[in-house]
């Protein structure tokens, strides 16, 4: 279906169906069925091939964050010390736990790691970073760039593009 090299090998049907739930994960079978055009069962056998493939990893929603009380979402830039495997995997584990992370990249360039964070207002980012970002070992650097105004943000991969 999908090996780890990244190439696709997904059938115009799996691609439909997957194009199908990333718009909407509560429509029922018999509607993805009838939307990619198969029958029921035969849809059903395919999304479960999908889910134990790790191609579909769960269902979820998506929350708008201002309107449910997340007014600042920033990015924040850290640079590690030196990449010593204990502060790395630290800082991957200590993330991990951080909720108010949403998203956190291992990257090149200007930063070790690029976190989108959100933070109900100014003095809990600012708890963020002293009580969690400042303290962990090995951060040497960190950079945060306020987002101003969410332009696209999206979960949806390009299946029909």
């Amino acid at each position: 279906m999908a090996p780890e090299n990244g190439k696709s090998t997904l059938s115009r049907k799996d691609r439909a169906i997957l194009t199908e739930l990333q718009r909407d994960s509560r429509i029922t079978m018999q509607q993805l069925a009838d939307s990619v055009g198969m029958s029921s069962s035969a849809c059903w056998r395919r999304v479960r091939t999908l889910e134990d493939a790790g191609i579909i990893d769960r269902y979820t929603i998506v929350v708008t964050p201002r309107k449910a009380g997340f007014a600042l979402s920033f990015m924040t830039l850290v640079s590690l010390v030196r990449h010593e495997q204990t502060h790395v995997d630290n800082f991957v584990r200590e993330v991990q736990r951080h909720p108010e992370v949403l998203e956190c990249f291992a990257t090149s360039g200007e930063a070790d790691y690029h976190l989108r964070v959100v933070a109900e207002d100014i003095d809990a980012y600012n708890r963020f970073l002293d009580d969690f970002i400042l303290k962990l070992p090995g951060v040497s650097q960190v950079r945060s760039n306020i987002i101003l105004k969410e332009i696209k943000s999206d979960t949806a991969l390009p299946f029909d593009a």
